[in-house]
């Protein structure tokens, strides 16, 4: 049912006449009703790239000639690779099975990476919009990726192996998984109970802890010392709020926090509610209040007089910094007397500048954000399953066709883990938040420019005094290492930044122990001078292991090297046990 107040509030415009203003609400209507039939993406931001696209390749005839020689000249070396009985490369997994390097589907697999290579010079053509640009190559490679010989079925060699191996075994138990997938994707409950569960509290989010405040968005929760004396200064950990939080307490064995409270540290972590209608009108200036000021409040009257280590991950990394930026700046904010000082500010995979946010950008722009405020403003939030559903098509490759491979050809189920059991607790995000998020980040880059307003004035991350410890990781597609090392032109402190092995949750998540880790690092002191990210890549000092390790002795120099009794909240202060209630909710959108 389409939700008046909040398409008023997501629409508002108070210059607008009052029957313009109708007018739009009908639009926005009409608009959430039509988007399902093109999966939530803009019709207009597809149709504009590929018509730039187009008419740019259509008034360069002379490069649209080269195109077609090249598209001659890549096949005609796929049949000599085939016919000279040359192996599929490219490093391709799906293709790594010895029967693909055969006839007759080693031609398939030349043909196809040779029409790979096409689309990336087509799509690089002089003119054309860089939005637009990435759009059209991305599309593109929707495309061959659905259309890769791979996901040919019994045309597959694999799956002829696997079919003759199994007696057709392998078809019935996908034709079981895809059942299964279609009832998840309904709401219902699946026909066979997967392998295991894990249930926060019982298998992942059990380090034990109590929640010792909440209000109406997060329940802040204090883990249980776990050593005789702790460091003097606590460290507040906010997670992002597109995440249920435990993705920081998964199993003991990888447990951020966990390791956190052994090494000595008093641990504070934020768990955010998980909204639903009546969250609708939640904005950015709310997310600060009840997520990062009023918990800053609650420690300092826990444990006054200390300062207070800050670490934020993703989303909280970059609401994080706002909220350090305004305490930094002059005149603060109006209960500042009652926060604690920032002892640090720790940023995990987190972006403060937009020009260059990664794969998401790909599928944000005016339209496409229209287009979201309108499907939001029906319920008063954006589901889950449609979040989940951006990401997944972002990586079709490896989180849909491959996956439907393994389980609905080779009738190979998903090996659960605590990972995966985190990816699928989904969580919403109120429309009035979600879309000032999109717009005064993504579209308008207001952090980076000094524009964005916290409590009614803009803020500049210049004015941060704190040391700071920023992370990025290799293979992050969310926040990519690059734009996160954007901090270094954004804040004028001391910056330690580090690069580590892995991606956006396996980078972050990287224990002690953990084989196959290791990062560089380096500090940028108030007065260093800029180098490039590929220059800083070069010179960074390399680390085999895990960065918590240097994160932790980072955190113990920029402390006061005091020490006090550990630390366990008083009967008063204790609302409920870790993990609380909020982590349950879960909604069947």
């Amino acid at each position: 049912m389409h939700n008046p107040n909040v398409a008023a509030a997501v629409l508002a415009d108070p210059a607008l006449d009052p029957a313009l203003a109708a007018a739009r609400r009908l639009d926005s209507h009409f608009h959430a009703a039509v988007a399902p039939a093109f999966s939530g993406l803009s019709p207009i931001s597809l149709a504009l790239a590929w018509q730039d696209w187009a008419l740019h390749l259509a008034t360069q005839p002379a490069t649209a000639l080269a195109l077609v020689a090249r598209a001659q000249q890549s096949w005609l070396q796929a049949w000599g690779e085939m016919l000279g009985h040359a192996e599929p490369g490219n490093g391709d997994a799906r293709f790594a099975a010895p029967a693909w390097k055969q006839w007759p589907w080693a031609p398939a697999v030349h043909g196809w990476h040779a029409a790979e290579r096409w689309w990336q010079d087509a799509t690089d053509l002089r003119g054309v919009d860089p939005h637009h640009r990435e759009v059209v190559r991305f599309f593109a490679r929707q495309w061959l990726d659905m259309l890769a010989p791979s996901n040919a079925g019994l045309a597959n060699p694999e799956v002829l192996q696997r079919t003759a191996e199994r007696g057709g075994a392998n078809l019935v138990d996908g034709t079981l998984h895809a059942l299964d997938d279609w009832r998840r994707q309904h709401g219902l409950e699946p026909l066979r109970t997967p392998e295991r569960r894990y249930e926060p509290g019982v298998d992942v989010a059990v380090t034990p802890g109590q929640v010792v405040w909440r209000n109406h968005l997060v329940e802040l929760i204090q883990y249980l010392p776990l050593t005789a004396s702790v460091q003097a200064e606590p460290v507040f950990i906010v997670p992002s709020w597109i995440m249920k939080y435990y993705i920081l307490d998964l199993s003991p064995h990888n447990s951020f926090v966990k390791w956190l409270v052994e090494q000595g540290h008093t641990v504070f972590i934020l768990s955010w509610r998980n909204p639903d209608e009546s969250d609708a009108l939640l904005a950015m200036q709310d997310y600060l209040e009840l997520g990062i000021f009023d918990p800053l409040a609650q420690i300092a009257r826990m444990i006054p007089g200390q300062r207070v280590h800050a670490c934020g991950y993703c989303l909280g990394g970059t609401l994080l910094s706002l909220a350090a930026a305004a305490l930094a700046r002059p005149g603060r904010i109006a209960r500042a007397e009652l926060l604690p000082e920032l002892a640090s500010v720790s940023l995990l995979a987190a972006e403060t500048d937009f020009t260059e946010p990664g794969e998401m950008g790909v599928l944000i722009d005016e339209s496409q954000v229209t287009l979201l405020e309108d499907m939001m403003a029906e319920r008063g939030f954006l589901t889950g399953a449609q979040m989940a559903g951006s990401f997944a098509y972002l990586h079709s490759r490896d989180q849909v066709w491959s996956r439907r491979l393994r389980e609905f050809w080779l009738g190979e189920p998903d090996s659960p883990n605590d990972l995966m059991a985190w990816n699928a607790d989904l969580t919403r995000m109120p429309a009035a938040m979600h879309s000032e998020y999109l717009r005064r980040c993504y579209l308008r880059n207001e952090i980076a420019e000094g524009r964005f307003p916290v409590e009614g004035r803009a803020v500049s991350l210049s004015d941060i005094a704190a040391p700071m410890f920023v992370v990025g990781t290799e293979k992050d597609h969310v926040s990519p290492w690059k734009s996160v090392y954007k901090i270094h032109r954004l804040a004028d402190t001391t910056i330690t930044f580090v690069l580590t092995s892995g991606g956006h949750n396996a980078g972050i998540v990287s224990e002690p122990g953990h084989a196959n880790r290791r990062y560089r690092m380096a500090t940028r002191e108030v007065d260093g001078a800029w180098v490039d990210p590929q220059a800083w890549a070069e010179q960074a000092t390399r680390h085999e292991g895990s960065w918590w390790t240097a994160w932790h002795e980072w955190l113990l120099a920029q402390g006061s090297g005091d020490t006090a009794k550990a630390r366990t909240p008083a009967r008063a202060d204790v609302v409920c046990a870790a993990p609380g209630t909020y982590v349950h909710q879960c909604w069947a959108d």
